[in-house]
């Protein structure tokens, strides 16, 4: 367990005192030591000195992924390459992958910060964890495996795939915890049910889940499926990983590990701060990180900030569940929609299995998307008129919540792949 009631309970008073001393300390590291801080304060008129208060941070520039991808691959890292321990990088299918560093003091640190949000999702060193996070250049895995370890939980570190052997060591070795993200867990749910495993016979306490964002429905079906205690994670690789934010028991939103962080919620078009409580895109400066530390990186994730007080007696601020990325919004007929809307009112329909896929296509001039829903087989395989009463009930609660109505198309249960790590909810036929 790990509890540091000496930050994670600071007076808001004594946090941003300590949030400013380490800001300008790594303001001054990067000035000095990363080309492209200093040319970018250069340009805006700006010298490290100059920060007196917080406030002062939204006088700096952001960064963006793509500044990131300029620098590829070392070009960011604020340490010469041999205090470099640790390298890890993003998927880069969207574009050039983006390379982050660790020195030893960073992997101590982030196992610590992970630890913090195992700790506050109920995880103890008594907890056998299985990791189904894939291992390798994503963060995931590791950062989990190692805040596991700094516990002093017993980790199996299986990672992804293989979903029957997943099953079976769950079984075997009582697993208590489950790592992994949210879509892979409900496929772990969907097979134990054909196997006709008895999910009650299982050890399991406790889900933690990220890497994707996932509605309160899913996590509803989660807990009932798995008859756990589902919490959310929150990290970016070029953040840090996982132990940005996490979920406590109470599940009102993800504590922002705010000594290591601070946090901005941007409107991503003026680039403006909202008000406090407002949904917005997420603005993250690291202010401990050695190898690679980030000024206000644009993260591309839509959440609101939660500043009242959590029961659980931490204050740090919370950000809400992320709704989903700027960069995953559709425009259909006009009107903003995101997967994670479609997903929480497929959740509420009866009649549809909770798998789908949003097909994006261009008519004309005009943007237009399918829904495509599994149906349970009593719908799929009954007569027409059950099927079309069905379309038409998804077709009225897709109004109720996005305003406007959407093809849907139903498919048989299994059609929709699978996928052992993050899964692809949107189709985007327009860029093939």
């Amino acid at each position: 367990m790990i509890w540091e009631p000496e930050y994670e309970t600071m007076a808001r008073e004594d946090l941003e005192q300590l949030q400013l001393e380490r800001l300008e300390a790594v303001l001054s590291r990067v000035y000095m030591h990363v080309p492209f801080y200093r040319r970018q304060f250069d340009d805006a008129g700006i010298e490290p000195d100059d920060f007196r208060s917080l406030s002062d941070l939204g006088n700096l520039p952001f960064t963006t992924k793509n500044d990131l991808r300029k620098n590829y691959p070392y070009g960011m890292f604020a340490v010469p390459l041999r205090d470099v321990v640790r390298v890890h990088s993003s998927s880069g299918t969207t574009g050039a992958a983006t390379v982050v560093g660790y020195t030893e003091n960073d992997i101590k640190r982030w196992s610590g910060l992970v630890a913090r949000v195992l700790t506050a999702g109920g995880v103890t060193k008594d907890d056998v964890v299985q990791i189904a996070f894939g291992y390798g250049l994503f963060t995931g895995g590791f950062g989990l495996h190692y805040g596991a370890e700094r516990i002093g939980a017993s980790v199996i570190p299986i990672s992804s795939g293989n979903t029957k052997r997943q099953i079976q060591i769950l079984e075997d070795f009582k697993s208590t915890a489950l790592v992994c993200t949210p879509s892979y867990a409900m496929l772990l749910a969907d097979t134990m049910y054909e196997m006709g495993v008895d999910v009650n016979a299982l050890s399991l306490k406790y889900g933690l889940f990220g890497a994707e964002p996932w509605s309160e429905a899913m996590r509803n079906e989660l807990q009932s499926k798995l008859n756990i205690i589902a919490t959310d994670n929150y990290g970016l690789s070029e953040v840090m990983g996982p132990g940005v934010a996490g979920e406590c028991l109470e599940r009102k939103g993800l504590h922002i590990n705010e000594d290591h962080f601070i946090i901005e919620v941007i409107d991503p078009e003026t680039l403006k701060p909202v008000v406090p409580g407002e949904v917005g895109e997420l603005v993250i400066t690291t202010l401990t990180k050695e190898a690679f530390p980030v000024i206000r990186y644009r993260t591309r994730d839509l959440t609101r900030l939660i500043t009242d007080e959590c029961p659980c007696g931490r204050t740090f601020n919370r950000i809400e569940k992320v709704r989903g990325r700027t960069d995953d919004m559709l425009i259909i007929k006009g009107v903003n929609v995101f997967p994670s809307q479609i997903e929480r009112v497929l959740f509420e329909v009866e009649g549809t299995e909770p798998h789908y896929q949003i097909i994006v296509e261009r008519k004309g001039a005009l943007d237009v998307a399918t829904v495509l829903v599994e149906a349970t087989e009593e719908i799929f395989f009954d007569e027409m008129k059950l099927q079309k009463g069905l379309i038409d009930r998804i077709n009225k609660a897709l109004v109720h919540e996005l305003g406007i109505g959407m093809d849907v198309k139903l498919v048989e249960k299994k059609t929709i792949e699978r996928t052992e790590g993050k899964a692809v909810r949107v189709i985007d036929k327009r860029k093939m």
